[in-house]
């Protein structure tokens, strides 16, 4: 082994230590990696920062802020709305959450979608008596298997498609074919069909059922928000109750403005009106999901007579969308309501309001609540025809995926299916910093000579047992790096490797780069091993085991089956 190939490998010994002790940021890490093969002499500046114009990156990069199209337009929220619906048991619940999930994540990053139905899994959780712990881990799994259904449900998909595309610019290289959307999908589809399979079967049996989310309503802060129905709400002419406005996880229906009539006691059977302003009570978590249900928008305090002297609107530039007055029920007409000293406002603001106002003089403010407002439904068909764009344009070929993502992107802001603050917002640079820095030293795994040496150990190990034994190495290596790094770290570290071995073996390369896609995702015994996953442990109060104990027969399934249709396959 040569002196820089020793480097390269002390490095990425160091980087895998620390990223499993978890003190220091994966951006951090990587960039310190880079920094030390550049000072050490194994690559040149120029190499090591490439991997930041490389094609998967540039997609992921994209890919987010059409992520925010469909987030800020409602689709999301309306798409799961509807399928969560009211279980009559807790495996009719667990599926109510897998399917659609599993289903939305082949097109949409499964770590956004994850981000977005965490508190609507929560407030389904609550509203009909489950154990968190029962869907959290569920939820992060399905949103993993969908993932590898398409090349756009994640990130590491993207990425090794770039690899794919830096491998074939190489002088003299034997070219491998790109992946097109649906290149995975005749392995990736079984692989999530099993998954799927298993979760429901084992999910009530090695799930725990702790109560992570248990509510404390009663302590808590109760705010007094007022609703209005939209004229083409779909709730217009139905029931409370079957519209899904009673029995809401954290609220309560005060009583409802028809007509300047209040009407009290309202029962489930009160039929839902255009115009309708419905005034419910509850807490902050609670007053913000209201927001997202399609044809109910904000009744602004602002435009009270109470509150219309003070020109809230006008002076500060927010709207005044619920107020909590030390624990009472603010009674009267919302607009006839006056804001008293003491009052605690739930105020809707563009970005940037906490640090114009923090200062003011008029009022003082208590905590900023991050998250979306109420997203744009009206923009919600737009977005879908935009993703449908996408998807088509990319899978049969009429633009390569970077230049679609690009024009999905573009026109996502276009057509306000979300803004420029907001799609700067939704792009994760620290994926991005790892992304880059991770194909900077997978680069330097293969200039340094490292991969030539691992091949050779690989062949040496698997090659003579045959090329099915080499594949299911490849997809070993890959699942054992992707529990201590990131996924697209390790698919990035593998690709070199996995090249130089199974072409001095003279086979063909595309079941291997398949192989590598999906054990970079399909990592659930660890709670560092996916991005999601670490997503829920809090929520869900996750412990070690629990991944292990859900997680090892799903991870063992999911490579069985891969290895074993790619085998075939091939």
């Amino acid at each position: 082994m040569t002196r820089d190939a020793g480097l390269t490998l002390a490095v990425i010994g160091a980087v895998m230590a620390a990223l499993a002790s978890n003190r220091i940021g994966a951006d951090l890490v990587m960039l310190g990696a880079l920094a030390v093969l550049v000072l050490g002499g194994v690559l040149a500046p120029g190499q090591a920062f490439a991997g930041f114009a490389n094609d998967g990156l540039l997609t992921v990069a994209f890919l987010y802020v059409v992520v925010a199209g469909l987030r800020h337009s409602g689709v999301v929220s309306l798409v799961t709305a509807r399928l969560l619906g009211q279980p009559s048991s807790e495996l009719e619940a667990q599926a109510r959450v897998i399917l659609p999930v599993t289903a939305v994540s082949a097109f949409m990053n499964n770590t956004a979608l994850v981000a977005l139905s965490l508190p609507m899994v929560a407030g389904f959780a609550r509203r009909y008596g489950l154990a968190p712990s029962r869907l959290f881990l569920p939820l992060s799994y399905a949103a993993i298997l969908g993932g590898v259904c398409t090349l756009i449900g994640t990130s590491t998909n993207v990425v090794v498609n770039g690899l794919i595309l830096d491998h074939n610019r190489l002088a003299g290289a034997v070219s491998i074919a790109p992946f097109t959307m649906f290149t995975i999908t005749p392995i990736g589809l079984p692989v999530a069909v099993a998954g799927v399979l298993y979760m429901l079967a084992a999910g009530r049996r090695w799930l725990p059922a702790r109560q992570a989310l248990r509510d404390h309503d009663a302590e808590r802060r109760h705010y007094t928000v007022a609703m209005r129905v939209a004229r083409d709400a779909p709730m217009v002419g139905r029931t409370l109750e079957s519209a899904g406005l009673r029995n809401l996880s954290g609220l309560f229906l005060a009583h409802i403005e028809r007509d300047h009539d209040v009407t009290l006691a309202v029962g489930p059977d009160a039929v839902v009106r255009a115009d309708d302003v419905l005034v419910f009570v509850g807490v902050l978590e609670s007053v913000v999901d209201l927001q997202q249900m399609r044809g109910l928008a904000p009744e602004s305090w602002d435009t009270g007579a109470g509150i219309r002297d003070g020109g809230f609107r006008t002076r500060f530039g927010g709207v005044i969308v619920a107020v909590h007055r030390h624990g009472e029920r603010i009674k009267g007409k919302i607009g006839d309501i006056r804001i008293r000293p003491g009052d605690t406002l739930l105020i809707e603001s563009p970005p940037g309001f906490a640090t114009r106002h923090q200062h003011s003089p008029a009022f003082h403010l208590v905590s900023e609540h991050q998250g979306a407002a109420a997203p744009h439904h009206e923009r919600a068909w737009m977005a879908l025809l935009i993703l449908a764009g996408f998807v088509v344009a990319s899978s049969i070929g009429w633009l390569d995926t970077l230049t679609a993502a690009m024009a999905a992107a573009a026109a996502m802001v276009l057509f306000r299916c979300t803004d420029g603050s907001r799609a700067r917002e939704a792009v994760d640079w620290q994926v991005l910093i790892v992304i880059g820095a991770g194909i900077g030293v997978g680069t330097a795994v293969e200039v340094s000579g490292l991969a030539e040496v691992l091949a050779r150990v690989m062949l040496g190990a698997a090659g003579h047992s045959g090329p099915v034994a080499l594949l299911a190495a490849v997809y070993a290596l890959t699942w054992a790096l992707t529990s201590v790094l990131s996924n697209s770290a390790a698919a990035v570290l593998v690709f070199p490797v996995a090249v130089r071995a199974v072409q001095s073996a003279g086979l063909a390369f595309e079941p291997f780069a398949i192989a590598i896609a999906i054990a970079a995702s399909c990592e659930f015994t660890t709670a560092v091993g996916y991005q999601t996953n670490l997503m829920v442990q809090g929520p869900g109060g996750y412990r070690p085991l629990d991944y292990v104990r859900f997680g090892a027969p799903l991870t063992a399934i999911c490579g069985v089956v891969t290895v074993t249709l790619l085998a075939w396959w091939s």
